[in-house]
C-alpha cells in the first residue's frame, strides 16, 4: 500500500524547490543597490519535473556509485533573469522580486497542504484519526 508514495515525494520536491527560488530571491534582495549585479531565477517545478525523465541512475546514498544524490541542487541552476538594467549595471527590480516570492509562498503552501492532506487520508484509512 505504501510502496508508491510518489505524491509526497512530488510535494517535498516542490517545498525543496520553492524553498531554493526564495534563497535565490533574497539574494537579489540583498544585492539590490550592488552596481553590476544581475538578477537572478531558477526554472519552474514543472520544468524541472518535466527535466527529470527518471530514466537517469540515482544513487540513494553518498557513498553509492557516482556519488550522486539524485536530483541536482536547484538552487545550483539559478540563471539571469532577463530585464532592464539600471544605469549601473544592476538589473534587481525589487517589484518583480516581491511578485517571484509571493509564487514560491504560493508554491511552498501548495506543498504543504498537499503533504497533510496525504497524511490525513493516510490516517482515515488505518482509521487512527
Amino acid at each position: 500500500m505504501f510502496e508508491k508514495m510518489s505524491i509526497l515525494t512530488k510535494a517535498v520536491g516542490l517545498a525543496q524547490h520553492a524553498a531554493a527560488r526564495q534563497s535565490v530571491i533574497a539574494r537579489n534582495v540583498a544585492n539590490a543597490d550592488t552596481p553590476g549585479y544581475r538578477a537572478k531565477d531558477i526554472a519552474s517545478f514543472a520544468d524541472t519535473i518535466r527535466d527529470d525523465s527518471g530514466t537517469a541512475m540515482h544513487a540513494t546514498r553518498v557513498g553509492h556509485l557516482n556519488g550522486s544524490s539524485g536530483r541536482p541542487d536547484p538552487e545550483q541552476q539559478a540563471v539571469y533573469r532577463a530585464g532592464a538594467m539600471s544605469p549601473n549595471g544592476n538589473s534587481v527590480a525589487l517589484e518583480t522580486e516581491m511578485m517571484a516570492a509571493a509564487e514560491a509562498k504560493r508554491d511552498h503552501d501548495l506543498a504543504l497542504t498537499v503533504y497533510k492532506t496525504s497524511l490525513g487520508i493516510m490516517r482515515t484509512a488505518l482509521a487512527r484519526r
